[in-house]
């Protein structure tokens, strides 16, 4: 049977239309394009990604190759300043380094600290909180348990608790970029108790539906029941906490670094390059710390404004 190619073009394009047209009428769309203050702060996280992504390509200095800093270009004010320099429009830091540079790459590992200790803390959570729910009796116990007593202390303890242990146990063994690693495991470590206490309350009321039942019936088994079938049903929260939580993993960072139990300044994230500019900032070198410190706030602020507006986008009450 032979099918005529003007009515698969048709066809096609009449797919085409009516997909463009369910985008068009999307309710999660019409409220995020309706919402101007969303847009933008869509557009500025959209923009420190993609500039932090880039930054090897845009960056105009290097801040990492030692080769290309001169102490002697140390200290350098903004460029409309008297004393400043065109080649650094930000000025330069304690080691002449570019300060837009350094914020570029800075924003860089911010961001990647960020999104990984966000994967591994929403792994580790929703994992748990699917086996609490699921299977309830001593496992949900001990798990929540393990998560009221991790509550009882803020994250940034946890974390500065954790990244201590790390240190100490990696001691000499501990290679270059090792800092790094380390973040991400105590930051994620500190924030997947909100996934797991969430996921397990959705989980308690999914696992008693006709779909559930009738997934038993035919034979599949538990995890494959949890992770196949209830796990989709409970990614919506579970996205939401995950954008408000990026911006907190964020912040975590960027305070663990100024501590100075983050990034070692050879490396430095916002949050080092924030602890070293207050070193100077009585000085009247502001310029070393404010704008970091401007590129952090604007990323943290950004980030919660689309959390927030994501929250109340899929909760089917204010809907």
């Amino acid at each position: 049977m032979e099918i005529d190619a003007g009515d698969e073009d048709g066809s096609a394009a009449a797919d085409d239309t009516g997909f463009l047209a369910r985008v068009r009428d999307n309710d999660l769309l019409h409220s995020f394009l309706r919402n101007r203050l969303v847009v933008v702060a869509a557009a500025v996280t959209l923009t420190f990604v993609l500039l932090s992504v880039l930054a090897p390509w845009i960056a105009p200095h290097d801040p990492y190759d030692v080769r290309t800093l001169s102490l002697l270009d140390s200290h350098t004010p903004p460029a409309w300043e008297q004393g400043g320099d065109p080649r650094f429009l930000l000025g330069t830091d304690d080691q002449g380094r570019d300060i837009l540079s350094t914020i570029l790459f800075g924003a860089r590992i911010s961001i990647a600290i960020g999104i990984l200790s966000v994967l591994l803390a929403m792994g580790i959570g929703v994992s748990l909180g699917l086996i609490a729910g699921y299977f309830g009796g001593p496992a949900d116990t001990v798990i929540m348990r393990i998560a009221d007593v991790q509550l009882t202390f803020p994250a940034i303890l946890t974390a500065l608790l954790i990244d201590g242990v790390a240190r100490v146990m990696l001691g000499a063994h501990q290679s270059a970029g090792g800092e790094f690693w380390i973040l991400v495991v105590a930051i994620g470590l500190s924030y997947w108790v909100q996934y797991a206490r969430t996921v397990r309350g959705v989980t308690l009321v999914e696992r008693n539906k006709e779909y559930v039942q009738a997934a038993r019936l035919i034979g599949l088994g538990p995890f494959k029941i949890m992770f196949a079938q209830v796990l989709p049903n409970v990614m919506s929260p579970v996205l939401v906490i995950a954008t408000i939580n990026l911006a907190l993993a964020v912040l975590t960072e960027a305070t663990l670094s100024f501590l100075g139990v983050g990034l070692p300044p050879t490396e430095p994230s916002l949050g080092t390059l924030i602890r070293i500019g207050n070193n100077f900032l009585m000085s009247g070198e502001y310029w070393i710390v404010i704008f970091p410190g401007i590129a952090l706030a604007a990323l943290v602020l950004a980030v919660n404004l689309v959390g927030d507006w994501l929250r109340d986008a899929l909760n089917p009450k204010l809907r």
